[in-house]
């Protein structure tokens, strides 16, 4: 038992396989040892490599060569190589196969030391939209093709809802962590193209994808067996996976379908990463064994296409057998492009918001009779609530001239997460944003202190600034301020002088109606890198949500926009 204990390794984060007994000529009584970071979906065929190669009696310097193989996603062999602390492997690899060249590219581009200049690819997998035969089979008869405008949410495309005959729901991989999430950022990218509606776009792009993306690939395709709420879900992921899934042996296979416009196929190089001198040359020898005809045919019978893209083999009636199209304006520049922009759209929103509910917002949007200011404004953030993550922070105050002892503001909610409750209470923030708005009436005896609510709020939101996320004072007001405290003028000031670069609250006003103070706000807001709103309909707070989040892309250069 003591025996059989010591030989157990526990292994947290990799699967290992290390064979040491070469049948060449060489000295194994002083191997050099190469490690190799492989990414999960082709770690199993490397390691197959490797037991062939540390038998064959591959030398350095007379020395055996003996290679052993990890299973290791992407993002924590890039931390390791550009000196990261915190989320790193225990020991840098000498070697790394990553599910796509944008790692690499971006290792290098982040200053990683001792990254080879060249790569060797080892296999290559499409990215394919997969979803249950059946479901294909639906679409096929619709007249319905797979394409990348899918990724984006129904309204970019013109239609609430999407038609019967497309998919409810295109979930992605977590592009944090997996090359295929990676391409289909830089594919959303180029379908958006440029210009401010792309912008708003990819900004509803990221907030779907972000709400069902997945880890890894075997997660994401398990949803699509599952019975949930979705009712024709597709996943972006690549074609070896789909292969991979069937052979577990499910009552309805998974049918990979290749987009219209055309795909994006992962590379899966071998890169070596060594500093000494003698394993780096060993690594460069498993290079070229990986390339090898048997290493090859060892790749497509795990489901990938070779490194000269020639398809899997057996590839079964669900992987198509022809070469994908690919799409060649997704460059490098692109994708780069690409996830510095799902950077910027990423993190979660932090958002104050101050609900004007003085005499002004009491008044009809649309002449006498009918929703006042404030009716529209409250339906309109119920609406916009619903664009919001789980992961996202917001609080609620009221403001009018005399609440709370003369401060001109009233604190509804506490700021905090909308999936957790406001200190002392019982239900959720979301909920309680929903009951607190039902409820909100504005006052016909009070005017607007909005000019003093936007001074408070916004020194509220710096004081405890987040940097983990977009902080924003969002204002839902009639637009004017009765010039009873803090001038226009001083305001601004105060706002110039404690406005910070480095820890950026932008102010978003929506003043609903005709009677807003356009230049005074658009003076405010221009300030904070914010934008103004004027808006009529409920609706229209869709679009300012996304622009506002949208001005991401370009802090802190943005153009004054009202």
């Amino acid at each position: 038992m003591v025996a059989a204990s010591t030989a157990v390794a526990i292994v947290v984060t990799a699967a290992v396989l290390f064979l040491a007994r070469p049948t060449g000529t060489c000295s194994a009584r002083d191997p050099i040892l190469v490690s190799v970071a492989a990414a999960v979906d082709v770690a199993p065929p490397v390691m197959d490599a490797a037991e062939r190669f540390n038998a064959s009696g591959a030398a350095v310097e007379g020395r055996c060569v003996q290679v052993q193989v990890t299973e290791q996603p992407p993002a924590p062999v890039l931390r390791t190589l550009i000196g990261d602390r915190a989320g790193v492997l225990p020991d840098r690899p000498d070697g790394w196969i990553a599910d796509s060249s944008v790692w690499v590219r971006l290792a290098r581009k982040q200053g990683g030391q001792d990254i080879a200049a060249d790569e060797t690819v080892v296999a290559t997998s499409p990215l394919v939209f997969a979803t249950r035969r059946s479901l294909a089979e639906r679409f096929a008869e619709g007249g319905t093709a797979m394409s990348w405008k899918m990724v984006f949410p129904a309204t970019v495309r013109g239609r609430l809802q999407p038609t019967t005959h497309e998919p409810d729901i295109v979930r992605i991989p977590d592009p944090s962590v997996s090359g295929a999430g990676i391409a289909t950022v830089a594919a959303a990218r180029d379908i958006a193209g440029t210009g401010e509606k792309a912008d708003r776009d990819l900004t509803a792009f990221v907030r779907m994808a972000q709400a069902g993306s997945a880890p890894d690939y075997r997660g994401i395709l398990a949803a699509v067996d599952s019975p949930g709420f979705w009712s024709r879900p597709v996943v972006i992921v690549p074609e070896q996976s789909v292969w991979a899934h069937n052979r577990e042996g499910r009552a309805e296979p998974v049918v990979a379908l290749q987009p219209e416009e055309g795909t994006i196929v992962l590379d899966y190089p071998y890169v070596v990463t060594a500093g000494d001198p003698e394993r780096a040359a060993a690594s460069r020898l498993f290079a070229t064994w990986l390339r090898s005809a048997a290493t090859q045919e060892a790749v497509r019978r795990a489901g990938f296409r070779g490194a000269d893209g020639q398809p899997p083999f057996p590839a079964g009636d669900d992987i198509p057998a022809e070469q994908p199209r690919p799409r060649p304006s997704i460059t490098p520049e692109v994708i780069d492009e690409a996830l510095e922009a799902w950077s910027r759209l990423a993190p979660p929103s932090r958002i104050l918001v101050l609900a004007d509910v003085s005499k002004e917002n009491a008044e009809p949007i649309g002449g006498r009779g009918g929703r006042t200011r404030l009716d529209v404004a409250v339906e309109a953030a119920k609406l916009g609530l619903q664009l919001f993550p789980g992961e996202t922070h917001m609080g609620l105050w009221e403001f009018a001239r005399g609440l709370k002892g003369g401060a001109g503001h009233r604190e509804l909610i506490g700021l905090g997460p909308i999936t957790k409750p406001d200190d002392g209470q019982e239900e959720i923030r979301r909920t309680a944003l929903f009951r607190v708005a039902d409820g909100i009436r504005a006052f016909g005896d009070r005017s607007s202190s909005l000019y003093d609510a936007i001074d408070a709020g916004f020194r509220s939101m710096a004081k405890d600034y987040d940097p983990r996320m977009s902080n924003a004072l969002l204002v839902l007001t009639a637009g004017v301020d009765d010039g009873k405290g803090v001038s226009r003028r001083d305001l601004v000031e105060r706002l110039r002088q404690e406005w910070d670069t480095d820890k950026p609250v932008q102010i978003i006003v929506v003043a609903f109606g005709k009677a807003a103070d356009r230049r005074a706000l658009g003076e405010i807001v221009s300030v904070t890198n914010g934008q103004l709103y004027v808006a009529q309909e409920p609706g229209q707070i869709i679009d300012v949500f996304l622009s506002a989040l949208a001005r991401r892309l370009c802090h802190p250069t943005c153009s004054p926009v009202t």
